[in-house]
């Protein structure tokens, strides 16, 4: 497998976890977004799409995160990603899709470039809209989380819920979102944290960080 994206694209991230929960070798291919190179022909003719991830696995190329995240559960299911129970995989979803489809769409890099390049709006007022968003989902996100009285994962172990919640907790953090009000996503990113799949899949340890420590 070969997964082209950028370091702290948060859905590159979530492809990141899910290949190391799932213990698949993968090359991990650099596309830089600062640079728009997910908008070069060479790259938007394999990917109409033009953004990141990108997945080259059994001769297909594959976009769209949360696709490839369900396609990796279902072509190696083992360890599995979602519990077996139905309630549980819909609790599971309810989480992850209120993240994916509450924020991705109004906090990525595009939108963000939109409101600096033709809006005219300041990094501050930038930060206060990125935080704005966060607020309305991880807020009652929180609350769910009290409400099913999780620990260090939402279940037994981590898995599809984790995968796409640590990534928007390290965007949220790059803003200065105050996790103080929220526990249990707090107890939930140090538990992962601590995991060596976790750590491998971080965007501090990738190759395209410019900051990275051990090159």
């Amino acid at each position: 497998m070969k997964l082209h994206g950028y370091y702290r694209s948060s859905t590159s991230y979530r492809l990141r976890i899910a290949l190391e929960l799932k213990g698949l070798a993968y090359e991990n291919l650099p596309v830089n977004l600062l640079k728009s190179e997910q908008k070069d022909a060479a790259f938007t003719q394999r990917n109409p799409f033009g953004s990141v991830p990108m997945l080259e696995a059994d001769g297909r190329d594959r976009a769209q995160s949360m696709a490839l995240l369900e396609w990796l559960e279902e072509a190696y299911p083992d360890p599995a990603l979602l519990p077996s129970d139905i309630e549980d995989r819909y609790t599971a979803r309810e989480l992850i899709y209120a993240i994916a489809t509450e924020l991705h769409a109004p906090l990525n890099l595009p939108v963000l470039k939109y409101l600096k390049s033709e809006l005219g709006q300041s990094q501050d007022a930038i930060n206060t809209w990125y935080r704005h968003w966060l607020a309305r989902t991880l807020e009652p996100l929180e609350r769910r989380l009290e409400q099913l009285q999780t620990g260090d994962f939402l279940f037994d172990k981590p898995g599809l819920f984790e995968v796409v919640l640590m990534p928007q907790v390290y965007n949220a953090q790059r803003f200065d979102y105050d996790f103080s009000a929220s526990p249990r996503i707090t107890q939930i990113e140090s538990a992962c944290l601590a995991l060596p799949a976790f750590q491998r899949a971080h965007p501090d340890n990738q190759i395209d960080n410019p900051e990275r420590s051990n090159p």
